[in-house]
């Protein structure tokens, strides 16, 4: 087998939107079978609630869907993950410039917004729910699950034409 292809969503704080992009990525994947070819992360670019569960707002709306966030912690983006991770995925352009003034210039090309996966929905970001009212909740799940399954399907057919490499 080859090596797992690494992939890590990022937001400010690793605290709404990225916990809630690895759980509904995590669960798509899981679904379409390419579990064994992934390994799946999120991480915040800053430090404010490192170790911390995701907001119950999160949690509670991801699991009405049937995605669980219960195990995340929280955690900061780190250099070695630029090195490790295939892609990086910003939920918006103030995480992409973020990363991208923390990344080594050669990963550069590793970032990019979650948001070019979507097939369904024109937003190009993913908005921050945080200090809106419940409904930003199911518009970040609405926009992620469009996203992660473009991502899917990018995946699905790059692990196919390997596999017929091979």
């Amino acid at each position: 087998m080859t090596k797992k292809i690494a992939i890590l969503f990022v937001c400010m704080a690793n605290y709404c939107r990225s916990p809630t992009a690895e759980g509904v990525f995590r669960s798509r994947a899981s679904a379409a079978g390419l579990d064994p070819f992934l390994l799946i992360d999120s991480a915040a670019t800053s430090n404010y609630r490192i170790g911390h569960a995701p907001d119950p707002r999160s949690s509670d709306h991801a699991a009405r869907r049937g995605i669980d966030l219960t195990s995340q912690r929280a955690r900061q983006i780190t250099l070695a993950d630029f090195e490790h991770f295939d892609h990086i995925y910003g939920m918006d352009l103030q995480n992409i410039a973020m990363l991208k003034s923390a990344c080594p210039p050669q990963y550069h090309h590793k970032i990019g917004l979650l948001m070019q996966f979507a097939t369904r929905s024109d937003a190009d970001v993913v908005p921050d729910p945080y200090g809106g009212d419940i409904d930003g909740f199911e518009l970040v799940l609405d926009c992620i699950e469009d996203a992660a399954d473009g991502l899917v399907a990018s995946l699905r057919t790059r692990i196919d034409a390997q596999g017929a490499a091979a």
